[in-house]
């Protein structure tokens, strides 16, 4: 059989004992070939792994005494062949994180649901159903299901009061699931890409293609697990003069936070606004058939104000420990990331994923841009519409209050801000132009720093 070089390498030193200890491990497949099942040596790692690896093989079950990795928290299958979510995963004691992204799985048992699972991947997948039991999972914070085919989601994950985090877009919801609105501290949803979102999207934006034969690319920019952005020169129409853009190529038909096609359109209809990335035009005939979005180039010392997520943080962002902002910078940051969101919902949209990873910044003053509509998705009129817009306001009432972490911003009437912004009570949170106007009386009240 042959594997990755450095899968093949990894494989042979476990099988002569040189990995006794270890506690990560990663045998991923590839092109070169697949594991067809899972190596039995790895149970001898038992007393020490806690990180391991077995995405893009072939694998459609593991072993049945899996639970011998008592401290296994992370455990990674994506790309492989089950057709259900294996049952002995819930034999794992310490297993946290759980990613089987496009594997097949049609059935999810409730004894694969691990006691302490945290962080749950099971985006492009075929789950018409989900058991009663997630909602028993007190520690689940965040939930991918983008890309299956659901209709519903059990009525007890209104019981899963930590989550915070959950992708539904791409699936058969004729309705926002009511369990939802009983979540205290979800911040983070797409839902694009369902019945119910289809009827309440905006028209699409008329917008000209943008020609591929138009491009020269340059550099990278960043990339992320939608897509990458790449710096471009654009001559629209062969103009001889060229204009400096960024180019975001989706990466494929399904992201985790939904479809690519979802993104664009919520990026067109958004429009113009100095405090968003915002879309110049969709790409047309790549050579590859992939697809692209063409964006306004921001200056080139601009930077993301964090990293996303760690395995250990899990919903929440990781900034530079080094980084400091004066109230002045926090205070702009902040009011230019609520404008921004402010005019999406004024054009119909949820951000459903206001994070500091999405925010570009100059690095020193807070001029800031929103960026990433990955997991944006039209709002429904009525009450479901403002819960939705709420959402953003509590992921943005948590931004405030890391910004809050980064500098001199003592104030109570900052305080009081956060606090409404992320109560338990979607209800009771103020709507994001509120936000805006409690923002700029409090730039008025304490100046620049």
């Amino acid at each position: 059989m042959s594997l990755p070089p450095a899968t093949t390498a990894r494989l042979e030193a476990l099988r002569r004992g040189d990995l006794a200890g270890a506690r990560e491990l990663r045998l991923p497949g590839g092109p070169e070939g697949r594991l067809s099942e899972m190596p039995p040596e790895i149970l001898g790692l038992a007393d020490t792994l806690e990180f391991l690896d077995l995405g893009q093989n072939d694998l459609t079950a593991l072993p049945a005494d899996l639970g011998r990795l008592h401290r296994l928290k992370v455990l990674f299958c994506s790309g492989n062949r089950f057709a259900r979510l294996p049952p002995v995963l819930g034999d794992c004691a310490s297993l946290s994180q759980v990613g089987f992204r496009g594997s097949g799985i049609a059935e999810v048992p409730a004894e694969s649901l691990p006691p302490d699972l945290r962080w749950l991947t099971l985006t492009d997948n075929r789950i018409a159903t989900l058991p009663a039991a997630l909602g028993a999972r007190p520690r689940l914070q965040k939930l991918m299901l983008a890309g299956n085919r659901l209709q519903t989601l059990p009525e007890s994950l209104g019981d899963a009061r930590n989550l915070e985090l959950l992708r539904i877009a791409a699936n058969r919801f004729e309705a926002l699931p009511a369990c939802l609105t009983a979540l205290p501290r979800l911040a983070w949803l797409s839902w694009a890409g369902n019945p119910f979102e289809d009827r309440a999207a905006p028209s699409p934006a008329a917008v000209q293609p943008v020609a591929w034969r138009d491009l020269a690319l340059g550099p990278l920019l960043g990339e992320g697990a939608s897509g990458r952005v790449m710096r471009a020169a654009w001559r629209p129409g062969g103009a001889v003069e060229a204009r400096p853009v960024a180019l975001k190529l989706f990466k494929g038909a399904m992201t985790s936070d939904g479809l690519p096609e979802r993104e664009m359109a919520a990026c067109l209809a958004a429009g113009a606004h100095p405090h968003l990335t915002g879309g110049l035009g969709r790409l047309a005939d790549h050579p590859d058939g992939a697809e692209g979005l063409l964006m306004p180039l921001l200056p080139q010392e601009w930077r993301v104000l964090a990293g996303p997520p760690s395995l250990e943080s899990c919903s929440r962002d990781v900034y530079d420990p080094a980084l400091r902002l004066t109230a002045s910078a926090a205070l702009r940051l902040a009011r230019g990331v609520a404008s921004g969101a402010a005019h999406l919902h004024a054009r119909g949209f949820g951000h459903g994923d206001l994070y500091a990873h999405n925010i570009l910044w100059d690095g020193r003053d807070g001029a800031a841009v929103l960026s990433d509509l990955g997991a944006a998705s039209a709002l429904v009129p009525g009450p479901e519409g403002a819960f939705l817009q709420r959402l953003d306001v509590r992921a943005f009432g948590l931004l405030l209050g890391e910004l809050r972490a980064l500098g001199p911003l003592a104030s109570p009437a900052f305080d009081t801000l956060v606090a409404a912004c992320t109560g338990p009570n979607p209800g009771a949170r103020p709507a994001m132009a509120e936000v805006l106007d409690a923002l700029d009386a409090l730039i008025a009240e304490l100046g620049p720093a």
